[in-house]
């Protein structure tokens, strides 16, 4: 069921808001944790936390039709995402890595126009190209440090298999349950990453301190839960690419909640890079009348 277009404004504000958080909690609870335990543990419990709300509704489930759409959506969304992510960070700097991850709503847009039959226009293309050039402009006084191919690689296949994996959700969203389709793929991701984590790292280096302990809850509820939830609204209910040119907004968040609570400064960089994605998502949401759309 489509979103009212106010119910959709407030569902986004909050997705780009936790998915922004993000960034900064994760950061902060890695000093108490190995990463990829850290990944298990948080799509574990967010999965569970789905999964008992989804319950009531478990006669939508119907696993022997369906399964197969969310152990795919499980690979593309949860497992190369979170897992390229995670490894790929210990490779590149974050200011770096985060500039290609959010390539994403650049390919969105493409596989959107491709694999969904969404319109695509100059002003468009133009908007995502400069979204992702904001990305880049932000992110690029984080490019310090060791940079090597394979992380940068790492970076691209996180970003190529949330691209695939969110055209994957819109094509498929009629045929399934919505809170079903968020909860199951986070809990099968939650497991192969947990036991990927329990094999490569040592459940020893946790530290079950109490900032540990509720930022991770609130990773797992607000974050995971509820935040893939949200997506997975948005993007079933209006066009994949527009939802897409959003997010560009979530490296803009993170980087102000590292101003205010992890004592980094603001720079030109940050202010043309925020100039440059509030234009991105104009031009990208802007109302074109159809004799002006391009044929592409």
């Amino acid at each position: 069921m489509a979103l009212s277009r106010a119910k959709a404004g407030w569902v986004l504000a909050f997705l780009v808001l936790m998915w922004g958080v993000n960034w900064p909690l994760t950061k902060y609870a890695l000093n108490f944790t190995p990463p990829l335990i850290f990944a298990g543990m948080r799509l574990l419990i967010g999965g569970l936390v789905l999964g008992l709300y989804a319950f009531p509704r478990y006669k939508t489930l119907r696993l022997k039709q369906t399964w197969h759409i969310y152990a795919i959506s499980a690979v593309l969304n949860i497992i190369f995402f979170y897992g390229f992510q995670t490894v790929g960070l210990t490779e590149v700097p974050a200011g770096l890595f985060s500039s290609i991850v959010f390539l994403q709503p650049v390919l969105l847009g493409i596989g959107a126009w491709l694999w969904l039959g969404e319109s695509m226009y100059g002003m468009k293309i133009a908007g995502l190209v400069l979204g992702f050039a904001g990305v880049a402009t932000i992110s690029i006084g984080g490019m310090t440090g060791k940079v090597s191919p394979e992380g940068v690689m790492l970076g691209l296949f996180s970003a190529i298999s949330w691209a695939i994996g969110t055209v994957y959700m819109k094509r498929t969203s009629m045929k399934v349950d919505g809170i079903w389709m968020t909860a199951i793929p986070i809990l099968i991701g939650g497991v192969v990453l947990t036991l990927t984590g329990t094999v490569t790292e040592s459940w020893a280096d946790v530290q079950w301190v109490l900032p540990f302990i509720l930022d991770m809850l609130f990773i797992s509820v607000f974050v995971i839960a509820m935040g893939w939830l949200a997506f997975f609204k948005l993007v079933s209910s209006g066009e994949a690419s527009k939802v897409g040119s959003f997010t560009f907004l979530i490296p803009l968040i993170a980087l102000f909640c590292s101003v205010l609570f992890l004592g980094e400064s603001v720079t030109v960089n940050l202010i043309a890079g925020l100039v440059m994605i509030i234009a991105s998502i104009l031009l990208v949401n802007v109302k074109v009348k159809a004799s002006k759309v391009a044929k592409i």
